[in-house]
């Protein structure tokens, strides 16, 4: 295990009980919780995207804001989803943020998960093609998102432009160079990891999956792992593929981590989800000799390089910063994390 980060979904909900009751509340305290684990040593900090949800939505100002008031960490979604974007205008913020971090985002881009209203991305102006599906449309959106990152030239230039034009074609800017490598794509599936290989892209991987053999959930995601790999190397790319998997951990050191999560823990579960068979990874809590031993049974944990932890970030900063200096003091050095 070389990196562990937090992945927030950004929840914000009025109730006196919650420690974020607005949009406001959440954007400000993503800030200062990703501020607080670089403190702590923690190596990432990522946020879920979701539309017409009471949770974190357009990421690219979030994630400048969160790169001028850290140094290290890196910072990264999980994930946008494509089906909604406009990829050109997606490279530009993407330059922007990148170039404010000093090239420390990991940008997790896919097809989205399951959405709050129908077809939510048409409300966006978006639809696929004739003979596509949604998946495609993301896909296609994602393919021309990559193409431009790239930094080559693809505009012919006015001859009469406002400003003095470079030679040549022009690209999009801000351009930041090796965004690219930087790119991860969410995979659900075996097969989607095996495209995300092929297109040269990092994978994500989170606690649910499409169920493909009925296995545990951990042995089905190390095997989709595999798959990438496999993949990644067939694909002959220069550099090594990363890969990242997502999990609920939670060690409990005083009371009140036993009050919240005491009781978390359990089984997978396999259910329908977009018309899809999946099934959903467990949760882990308990004492951190237990955990770390539990931890050691997780086969796609072991295959990774970036573990990625799930926080309640409706219960604040201090206790959430409280939960990954728990995770990185007493459970990870047993994982083999530094």
């Amino acid at each position: 295990m070389k990196k562990i980060g937090f992945l927030s979904f950004g929840h914000w909900n009025p109730s006196p009980q919650s420690g974020t009751r607005s949009a406001a509340d959440v954007l400000h305290q993503t800030i200062e919780l990703a501020v607080a684990a670089e403190e702590l040593g923690a190596d990432g900090a990522y946020v879920r995207v979701h539309h017409f949800a009471q949770q974190l939505g357009s990421p690219f100002p979030l994630l400048a804001a969160m790169g001028a008031k850290t140094n290290r960490i890196e910072l990264g979604t999980g994930v946008i989803d494509m089906r909604y974007e406009n990829p050109l205008y997606m490279a530009e913020d993407a330059g922007s943020a990148d170039l404010i971090s000093g090239g420390r985002l990991q940008l997790g881009i896919s097809r989205g998960s399951p959405e709050q209203v129908i077809d939510g991305w048409r409300h966006f102006g978006y639809a696929p093609a004739p003979g596509e599906t949604e998946a495609d449309m993301a896909r296609r959106h994602a393919e021309v998102f990559l193409d431009v990152i790239e930094g080559k030239g693809f505009a012919q230039p006015n001859p009469r432009p406002m400003f003095p034009n470079p030679p040549g074609l022009l690209r999009l800017e801000p351009y930041s160079a090796g965004l690219r490598d930087r790119i991860w794509w969410g995979a659900a599936s075996n097969a989607t990891a095996e495209w995300a290989a092929k297109m040269g892209m990092n994978l994500q991987s989170s606690t649910l999956k499409v169920d493909e053999n009925g296995k545990p959930f951990h042995v089905q995601q190390a095997e989709q792992i595999r798959a990438y790999r496999a993949a990644w190397k067939d694909a002959g790319h220069a550099r090594e593929g990363r890969v990242s998997v997502s999990r609920s951990i939670f060690a409990l050191v005083n009371d009140q981590d036993r009050v919240y999560f005491g009781r978390q823990g359990g089984q997978d579960q396999f259910g329908v989800i977009d018309q899809y068979r999946a099934v959903f990874g467990r949760s882990y809590a308990d004492e951190p000799d237990r955990l770390i031993e539990q931890l050691r049974q997780d086969e796609a944990i072991a295959e990774a390089d970036t573990l990625l932890l799930t926080v309640p970030n409706q219960l604040g900063v201090d206790y959430n910063a409280h939960l990954i200096e728990s995770i990185l003091t007493h459970v990870a050095p047993g994982l083999g994390w530094r």
